[in-house]
């Protein structure tokens, strides 16, 4: 297919400018700035984006799809139509499924099944446990982000707490090692001490940020990055929640030279423990949310560049498998449909810029990451593009929700800017509310596919 996106906003590498793009055989053929029209545009398929910007699609570095093992929360269909319907054009999913992605088996599984399903291009971490080094060998570095440890138990247990199996994992391969970094020790010394204090009945969920406390958080990342800068590991922090691990990280280094990076997730920079009282275990995430300064702190190290990428964590749940009190509620919610917005609106409150938000969540994902021609809108590069309208107002609710569980913790929230179309490898995928599907394609535009246009995530290492 031959798009004409004309007379956008294009937001792009740290600049905002007016332009349009020529989309050709899933690529981006060419950028034009200003009011350009040239002749290979005559024969395209004209969609007129004046007053709308132009970004690149983002690039979930975390999420948990539940597929295989957990398909009633939701599955890789389910949850990448939601991603495209937020402009997620790509996204990482960890391994905690049943069963894990431990093995290239099921490694492999996965692949296919989302090839099968995926509306939005994939790529699976692989799982580190305490029996699985001979697997990392035969890892294809070119199809995997990286192995994901967890030094905390979380949804799904895969623990890695043994010394002796962190340092292989940290010193044996030169993948990038993604950590869940909260102490188990902690959790357990503060569960314990508060069950005896109160009694387990009486711990709601502000005791979650409790229990999973600041120091659980900081004691786990600090060994983690010392273990890295001892063995010269690539090493990813996964979500951080506290001010206090940000001192772990330098600012104002370019992401090329970081061998440790960061992430902290939108649910972070957007609520604090205060929400607890109203949303109760809607926001339940581990680790947990913690409080206002930390929320500023967040914000201003994604200004700062000491947090490098802004992912969701994404994590479905029904609703009644988050009942009960804070031990027995699982952990995680969904929010890859809404995760661009939220931040494009708290770009609007002044927080970041348009800019930054497109970096962290497009730009530095694909250079940390070394992904094959993705995150930017340059000539050459897959055409993974959305569309924003700035001036639309919509509010979340149960009626535009594509979560197969059927919730969010944002339900009620307006939002200033919408999602109003994302292409996937340059083929029109989400326009105007609605997932534009295979069989509308084949009667307007007769393409031919199987409605799933994602492409296999491939990394340059």
């Amino acid at each position: 297919m031959k798009y004409w996106l004309r007379n956008a906003l294009i937001i792009n590498e740290g600049r905002s400018f007016t332009g349009s793009v020529l989309i050709e055989g899933g690529f981006i053929a060419a950028v034009y700035e200003g009011g350009v029209t040239p002749a290979e545009a005559e024969d395209a398929i004209l969609i007129d984006a004046t007053d709308k910007w132009l970004v690149p699609g983002s690039i979930d570095t975390h999420v948990h799809f539940r597929e295989p093992g957990y398909t009633h929360k939701g599955s890789i269909a389910s949850e990448s139509r939601a991603a495209v319907a937020g402009g997620v054009t790509s996204f990482m999913d960890m391994p905690n499924t049943n069963p894990q992605t431990t093995s290239l088996a099921d490694l492999e599984w996965k692949l296919q099944r989302a090839a099968e399903t995926s509306m939005a291009n994939y790529s699976f971490f692989f799982g580190g446990t305490n029996n699985n080094h001979s697997e990392i060998d035969k890892l294809d570095k070119s199809r995997i982000p990286g192995i994901k440890l967890f030094l905390g138990s979380s949804t799904g247990d895969m623990l890695v707490g043994n010394e002796k199996n962190l340092r292989r994992f940290f010193g044996e391969t030169d993948l990038l090692i993604a950590v869940h970094a909260e102490s188990e020790a902690v959790i357990k010394k503060n569960k314990a001490y508060y069950i005896n204090m109160y009694g387990e009945d009486a711990l709601d969920i502000s005791f979650h940020p409790k229990i999973r406390s600041e120091e659980a958080c900081y004691e786990s990342s600090e060994k983690a990055v010392a273990l890295a800068s001892a063995l010269g590991t690539r090493l990813h922090l996964l979500h951080l929640s506290t001010a206090k691990e940000l001192t772990l990280l330098e600012s104002g280094k370019s992401i090329h030279s970081k061998k440790i990076t960061a992430e902290t997730c939108v649910h972070f920079l957007w609520f604090t423990d205060d929400d607890y009282a109203t949303l109760g275990n809607r926001i339940k995430w581990n680790p947990s949310i913690k409080s206002a300064n930390d929320r500023a702190a967040l914000r201003a190290a994604v200004n700062e560049n000491r947090i490098d990428v802004v992912a969701t964590d994404h994590a479905p749940h029904l609703l009644s498998e988050k009942e009960g009190n804070c031990l027995m509620a699982v952990s995680g919610a969904p929010m890859i449909q809404h995760s661009l917005v939220a931040m494009f609106e708290m770009a609007y409150q002044g927080l970041f810029t348009n800019e930054k938000v497109v970096e962290k969540m497009a730009h530095h994902p694909a250079e940390m990451f070394r992904i094959d021609r993705r995150g930017f809108i340059r000539p050459g590069y897959y055409a993974d593009l959305v569309l924003i309208d700035p001036h639309q107002q919509w509010t979340v609710s149960k009626e535009n929700i594509l979560y197969q569980c059927g919730w969010s913790p944002l339900e009620g929230i307006t939002f200033h800017r919408s999602v109003w179309q994302t292409f996937v490898n340059g083929q029109l995928v989400f326009s105007k509310g609605r997932i534009v599907d295979d069989e509308e394609n084949r009667r307007n535009k007769g393409i031919q596919g199987n409605g799933c246009w994602g492409k296999e995530l491939k990394f340059v290492n």
